[in-house]
């Protein structure tokens, strides 16, 4: 890794409405610059699952390294029930370079406050929801005032539960993470990534997450990044149908038509801003 690179440009958008996540390993320096050169919408670097026990500390100090140095990015810290939990925030927590944190297999809210009352500085928290536990407590996860968006470890959470990849029984999680979210005022959840290398895959998983609700999802390969941002924003059909509608309603600004017409009209004005803040 060469430690005067190019800083991180600003993201395109604001991690409210992140599509793409893009994990990194950080302990492979290798990938860290086409990672930050690809089209994710935030990009993690990982020190929790994408890397073995033996080589945190180094790995750690890569990473403090990155964000002290003119760099930005967020970064997914080890669960707050492990070892390595409270020293990943005594080394990282108060780096000028970080974004955001990502919490590694949240079961509890408790655990999103403890981590908020060990950074220096308010950050925006994603609750990583990998198990049963963290589902049956994702309502109380997300109304915590840190929690910033929730995510789902989908391969963790069948591991934990015996659940197939099956679309039709990943959707209960994946519904419920979404309403969770939704009571609490929270940004639409993060989907967990597709692991296959085939894009024809990632398309229909991604397919099966936007139709769930979920805004956003975790990638593995900077390729993975475009077609996640595409399929998670708005068409040009989406668009279109949005404007035209709007179009409609200014020039007849009638209150209500008809039963459809209020739930119409904030769908529109809803794809118009996506679009705006997409472009």
């Amino acid at each position: 890794m060469n430690d005067h690179a190019t800083p991180i440009p600003t993201p395109k958008v604001t991690f409210e409405y992140a599509r793409s996540w893009l994990l990194i390993a950080a302990n492979d320096l290798d990938l860290y610059e086409p990672g930050f050169a690809s089209r994710a919408d935030v990009v993690i670097l990982d020190l929790e699952d994408g890397v073995a026990a033996p080589d945190k500390p180094n790995s750690r100090s890569h990473v403090a390294e990155r964000l002290r140095t003119g760099h930005r990015a967020w970064v997914r810290i080890n669960d707050a029930e492990s070892t390595f939990w409270s020293d990943d925030l005594a080394e990282l927590g108060d780096m000028p370079g970080l974004a955001g944190v990502v919490l590694a297999k949240t079961e509890h809210g408790d655990q999103v406050d403890a981590t908020a009352a060990r950074l220096p500085r308010a950050l925006p928290i994603v609750a990583l929801i990998e198990s049963a536990a963290g589902l049956e407590a994702a309502a109380d996860i997300a109304a915590r005032t840190a929690t910033s968006r929730l995510a789902f470890g989908s391969g963790d959470f069948r591991r934990d539960t015996g659940i197939s990849d099956d679309p039709l029984t990943m959707l209960y999680p994946r519904c419920r993470l979404t309403v969770a979210s939704r009571a609490a005022g929270l940004p639409g959840p993060i989907d967990g990534p597709t692991v296959s290398r085939d894009l024809e895959a990632l398309e229909t998983e991604t397919g099966h997450a936007a139709a769930a609700g979920m805004t956003g999802r975790l990638c593995l390969r900077p390729e993975q990044t475009g077609v996640v941002d595409r399929l998670l924003s708005p068409s040009r059909a989406e668009v279109d149908w949005a404007r035209e509608f709007l179009d409609q309603h200014t020039q007849d600004p009638t209150p209500v038509r008809d039963g459809s017409h209020l739930p119409r009209l904030a769908r529109a004005t809803k794809l118009v801003e996506l679009a705006r803040i997409y472009t």
